[in-house]
């Protein structure tokens, strides 16, 4: 079985993003891994040079920052990185430039890819998510948070990275086949300096928006971590390769978990998904194979 990861990259140093961790929260299960570098102006290049590890490939593109509708440049930075994986490749493993896989579950994974690795029924595998929010003590709760999503799929031509880059879906434009293995991706897109967040919202939403709505949203000079509806308190233990991050965290967040901004649909819909573990007209990007 061969295996490789993939992922993308621009402008990573300046927003923070902890790439380095979730590259090699995945490199023990991969047999290499492609970062597709974007045109930065901080650096990225350089830094992920430095990695210097034998089994990370790199690739340059250009991004065309023109295609700002729906994230699509993501999704297509994606594809990118996809095709130019080994083409011997069983498995390829899709990690985030802000997630990270915990070494607890890596032998779970592996052993979801072993067991499906001939049944072509399986199109991909499916993780759930935890999203910190804040801090590293703090877990988004509430409906704006995904639950899951596909993060290893089939070397296929036909499966593309969908809209901006969240899922993948095959052609022409289906939902894939998967099967639960079990594991959970970290999520670290809200854990920053609120300067560097607000950083990489300028980043992310130049994606999305033209001049005008970033100089009317995003023009504070850090970000706002209080203005969130719900959030629980994180009682495991972080991956390994975070824990020197971590230790380095200079700000400080502390939240009330009991305060819950939510008008009366969103409490009710939120009691009722606490209570059965039902997510009320939950969007599922893909179909879960039964055995």
């Amino acid at each position: 079985m061969f295996v490789s990861g993939f992922t993308i990259a621009r402008n990573v140093v300046k927003a923070d993003y902890p790439i380095r961790e979730a590259i090699f929260s995945i490199i023990d299960l991969c047999d290499e891994v492609v970062v597709a570098v974007g045109n930065s102006d901080d650096g990225t290049l350089e830094y992920i040079k430095g990695f210097n590890h034998p089994k990370i490939r790199i690739i340059e593109t250009v991004w065309d920052d023109s295609l700002r509708t729906g994230g699509r440049v993501l999704a297509l930075e994606t594809d990118k990185a996809k095709a130019v994986v080994n083409p011997k490749a069983d498995w390829l493993f899709y990690i985030q430039a802000d997630e990270c896989l915990h070494e607890k579950d890596v032998p779970r994974v592996r052993q979801a890819m072993q067991k499906h690795l001939n049944n072509g029924d399986v199109e991909g595998l499916l993780f759930s998510y935890r999203h910190f929010y804040g801090s590293y003590d703090y877990l988004g709760d509430s409906r704006k948070w995904y639950r899951n999503e596909i993060r290893v799929i089939r070397n296929r031509p036909d499966i593309f990275s969908y809209r901006d880059a969240q899922g993948f879906r095959k052609l022409p434009n289906d939902k894939l086949r998967v099967a639960d293995c079990g594991a959970e991706i970290y999520h670290y897109g809200w854990v920053k300096h609120p300067q560097a967040q607000q950083q990489k919202q300028k980043q992310f939403h130049r994606l999305w928006h033209g001049d005008d709505y970033m100089q009317k949203h995003i023009s504070a000079a850090e970000f706002d971590y209080s203005n969130i509806d719900s959030l629980s308190l994180f009682s495991g233990t972080h991956p390994a390769v975070m824990q020197d991050r971590i230790a380095r965290m200079n700000w400080r967040f502390d939240f009330d978990i009991s305060r819950k901004k939510m008008g009366f649909k969103s409490r009710l819909l939120y009691w009722i998904e606490k209570k059965t573990g039902w997510r009320v007209g939950e969007y599922r990007n893909f179909r879960v194979f039964k055995d």
